[in-house]
Parts: structure tokens; sequence; C-alpha cells
């Protein structure tokens, strides 16, 4: 978040009408000073200034995304999500998957492990949101065992962008999702104020309903890098877990939100990054107590995946 709002403060003042770049002028040092979620929130941005904020955040994210597919494509890189997926139980209805990124990063890394990336959208060019077609896509076998059909899938990842997506772009009213880059505006949210309201429009209200349906069937969590600071998810994911659903939260930095949780939870296990005698370790909340673990990033996914799952 800190690298995407300096880039929006070095570029988005510079095509905008006069209105909005007073506005920008009185917004950007309240960025700078308190971030760019909390500087929206005091201060919701009119319609075309989003656009312009949501057109510089594509901007920046594609960059960073396409160096990391070239990476994977050309066999340089495994992403830590792939690694994972070959230590998760496979359900029949597919791997439930939150993200509020903007990026395709869970997709291919899905496709890396060899499981299916189903979004519920159907097509290469101008996909259509369509779930049930994407879901019976990935079925694989129908067979008829005396009265009682069954079903047989491929293993896949169900992914929820409730936040969109860098390949979603509107068409003839409706959206679509198309691979690659537009000079159109996408479909995704920026932080502040103004997500509640288009948060329920499509396809962001179906990705958020089934987030929070898949929130409610869950009899764990593990949490990777969230800050507990999204209101279209809160009204789910913390009752769960304070229900006392089993939760492990891996992270660089806990946020505020994260850590009373963790500090008022026992079935909540914290890991995030500090520093002990001037290297790297970890700080676990565990049992509403902190203790510290020397030389050893276990909040970062890939050292967790190393040390904890792998043999």
């Amino acid at each position: 978040m800190g690298e995407l709002a300096d880039h929006l403060c070095a570029t988005v003042g510079g095509a905008l009408e006069p209105a909005d770049a007073a506005a920008w002028l009185a917004l950007e040092p309240q960025i700078r000073a308190v971030g760019l979620e909390a500087a929206l929130l005091q201060n919701p941005p009119t319609a075309s200034l989003e656009s312009a904020i949501v057109a510089r955040s594509a901007e920046l994210i594609g960059l960073r995304e396409r160096q990391i597919v070239e990476e994977v494509f050309t066999h340089k890189r495994v992403l830590r999500f792939t690694r994972l997926l070959a230590h998760i139980l496979k359900p029949t209805g597919g791997i439930p998957v939150v993200t509020t990124n903007y990026d395709r990063l869970l997709e291919i890394a899905a496709e890396e492990a060899g499981l299916g990336a189903d979004t519920m959208f159907v097509g290469h060019f101008a996909g259509a949101l369509n779930e049930q077609e994407s879901r019976l896509s990935y079925c694989r076998e129908v067979t008829l065992r005396g009265k009682q059909v069954q079903w047989r899938y491929r293993a896949r990842v169900s992914i929820f962008k409730p936040h969109g997506s860098l390949d979603w772009y509107h068409r003839a009213g409706k959206p679509v999702r198309y691979s690659g880059d537009l000079a159109l505006p996408r479909l995704i949210i920026t932080p502040g104020l103004n997500k509640f309201r288009n948060g329920y429009e499509s396809p962001f209200d179906r990705h958020r309903e089934r987030a929070n349906s898949a929130i409610d069937r869950a009899s764990r969590f593990l949490i990777i890098g969230y800050g507990f600071n999204d209101d279209h998810l809160e009204t789910h994911l913390t009752p769960s877990i304070k229900s006392g659903i089993p939760t492990l939260l891996l992270t660089h930095t806990l946020s505020p939100n994260a850590k009373k949780l963790a500090l008022e939870c026992a079935n909540v296990v914290a890991l995030e990054r500090c520093v002990i005698g001037g290297a790297e370790g970890t700080s676990i909340t565990v049992n509403k107590a902190e203790v510290q673990i020397p030389d050893l990033a276990l909040w970062d996914l890939g050292t967790f995946i190393s040390e904890v799952l792998e043999p």
C-alpha cells in the first residue's frame, strides 16, 4: 500500500481537471501523513478523481504483475501460493480463497500447481460472469448409481475478489473479463468510502456474497497479510473468528485490528516480523500472549512452508 501511495502521489495530479486537481492537491499531504486508505476514508474522491486513481493504481499493479508473471513463465520463480497448495486439502467444491488484491497471481499460482482457477467468469474474450457455467466447466464425469447422481470435478481453487481484478471491464453495461490490457477503465475498487458504494454493484456484489458464504462455512482460517480493515468482509470474518474457529495469521506487520483480535482470542495464532538483536525474527501471539523466535522468519509464507509444512 505504501508503494502504491507513492506512485499515486507522483502520477495522479498531472492530468486532472482544475477542480479535481485542487482536491488532489489537498489530499496528497494527507496520504503521505496517514496513509492512502485513511486519507480516502476521510476525503471520498469525486467519480472523475476516483477514475484517475483507479487508472494509476492499475498501471503500477499491472507492471509489478507482469514482472512476476514473466519470472514464473520462464521458471525463474515459484510463487509461494503454488507451494502452499501442495499441502492443502482439496475439497470437491474447490479450495475457497478470498483476496482483496486486484492482481491475478493467485490464478497463476493455482494453475502452476496443476489446479483449476475458478473466478466465476467464462470465456477469454469479453468473458461473461456466469457462476454456474464456470463451475460446470470443471466437471469431468457424471455417473448414476441407482437413483443417485454423482459428479466428479477437477481439483480447483475458487477465487473470490470482492474488490475487483485487473482483467475486469465493463462492456455494453455488463462486467466482462479480458486478460489483455485495454485503455479502458478497469473494474477495481479503490480504498476509502467509495468502495462501500461500489461494492454493491456487479460483479463485486456476487464475489462479496460468495466470499462471505465461504467464510461462514469455514472450519478453519489461514489468513495471509490481511489487516482486518474491510467492512465488506468484517461483518462475517471477525465474528466467525471470535466464535472459536482456529485461525492462523501470517503477516509482515499486524495491523491494530489484527493485533487486538489475536490478543483477545485464544484460537488465533498470529505471526509477524520482529527484529531481535539486529536480526530478523518472528513474534508469535499464541494463547493471548506474545513470544519471540530469533533468526527465523516464520511470518513469511515461504519460510513457513519450508520449516513447518515440507518434510
